[in-house]
């Protein structure tokens, strides 16, 4: 419709010039002495017209011939920017792919562009870190080490690469660099933690493990198992002595001084130190929270010494929980052993052999059986000990 309009515009143009030019009798006379040059009107505005063209023709010329070099130049750099930008894309499709080596090559492509050097800087240094080619991956880091404008995304990535890599002291290191420029993020923390967790650093470990927390940012699972992880180490460390262990106890909250683990290496190391007084009141705490077998053992480890009242209230205690839990052959070994010591004869032996018959664990069956041992030595009976002995040792070889 539109081309339809323009022709019929142009036909109408025609027609009004051309009939306005039948009916113009003018001239025009250019005069130069001694030449006279006579024209008519019409071929004079035709001649006009035709040169204004010609003159515009030529203009048009100049100023595109003018022009050249930098369309030239629009022209290559529309190019690079093309052929970089399809680089670049070329590069993360690969590493997305898991095809490393098409990733780095690709990423040589997109880094000839200014603007995409530092983003293909980074694509070609996880390539060669998954390649295993740390001297490469080095190399491309290096390119943009200079950058102030991609320094968070590099210290980010160098992090990641270099806990991946089991090297935690360079990852803290690019941690701190990256703390001191005042970048604080949550994936920062849990790279942090990561790093902290393979340097064995366990008081950080906590404390980024609180400061995750509550931001929601690690599952409680995980939360759960690095703090026993965490606290697990801090208890078993050697070096300490009562003192010492007592206030890295007194740190630990409350709600996590009752989990099992926790409690049962506290119980373990307090025992070690001879704070059996300690022990008992961690296990029993752990207890009336969540029952467990391990802290049983640390329980009856933490016994008090005979004929005092922290045994007989150690019995007492057992005895409850053993209407609570009459199949349980861990808490019945326990009451025989504390009863043992507190010369229950009687009592000792019925525990004794009822943890015996409900036992299913070898070092269970081994520990009864060297308890009766013991006991019947105590009577002044020998047969009854020495099968028992013999027992003990038969429960030890299988």
């Amino acid at each position: 419709m539109r081309l339809f309009l323009w022709l019929l515009a142009l036909m109408a143009a025609a027609i009004g010039i051309a009939v306005t030019a039948r009916f113009n009798p003018g001239n025009v006379v250019l005069f130069y002495p001694p030449y006279r040059m006579d024209l008519s009107l019409n071929f004079f505005v035709v001649l006009m017209v035709a040169l204004f063209l010609l003159l515009y023709a030529v203009t048009r010329a100049v100023r595109a011939t003018m022009r050249m070099p930098a369309r030239v130049a629009e022209y290559r750099q529309r190019k690079r920017e093309r052929d970089g930008n399809k680089g670049l894309r070329d590069a993360l499709k690969a590493l997305f792919e898991g095809r490393f080596g098409h990733a780095e090559k690709a990423a040589l492509r997109a880094a000839e562009l200014p603007e995409n050097a530092g983003v293909a800087a980074l694509i070609g240094a996880r390539a060669a870190h998954r390649m295993r080619q740390q001297a490469r991956r080095d190399q491309w880091v290096a390119r943009i080490a200079d950058d102030p404008a991609m320094k968070t995304a590099r210290l980010m990535t160098m992090t990641e690469l270099l806990v991946d890599d089991h090297q935690p002291e360079a990852a803290l290191a690019a941690v701190r660099e990256l703390n001191a420029s005042g970048t604080r993020h949550i994936h920062a923390l849990q790279w942090s933690l990561k790093a902290e967790q393979q340097a064995k650093n366990w008081p950080e470990v906590l404390r980024l493990v609180r400061s995750l927390d509550k931001h929601k940012a690690l599952h409680p699972a995980l939360s759960a198992r690095l703090r026993e992880l965490a606290y697990n180490d801090l208890l078993s460390n050697k070096a300490h002595d009562a003192e010492s262990l007592m206030r890295v106890w007194s740190t630990i909250p409350s709600n996590d001084r009752v989990k099992p683990v926790v409690a049962c290496r506290a119980a373990t190391a307090l025992n070690a130190r001879g704070l059996h007084d300690e022990a008992r009141l961690v296990a029993e705490e752990s207890l009336k929270a969540n029952w467990d077998e391990r802290v049983i053992r640390a329980y009856r480890d933490a016994a008090a010494p005979a004929g005092s009242g922290a045994l007989l209230a150690q019995i007492e205690h057992c005895e409850a929980w053993l209407l609570e839990r009459p199949n349980d052959a861990e808490l019945a070994l326990t009451l025989g052993s504390l009863c043992l010591k507190q010369k229950l004869w009687g009592k000792a032996q019925r525990y004794l052999e009822q943890a015996l018959s409900d036992a299913t664990d070898p070092p269970m069956v081994r520990e009864a059986h060297l308890k009766l041992a013991q006991l019947h030595e105590a009577l002044q009976q020998p047969e009854a000990a020495a099968n028992h002995y013999r027992q003990c040792a038969l429960a030890t070889i299988l």
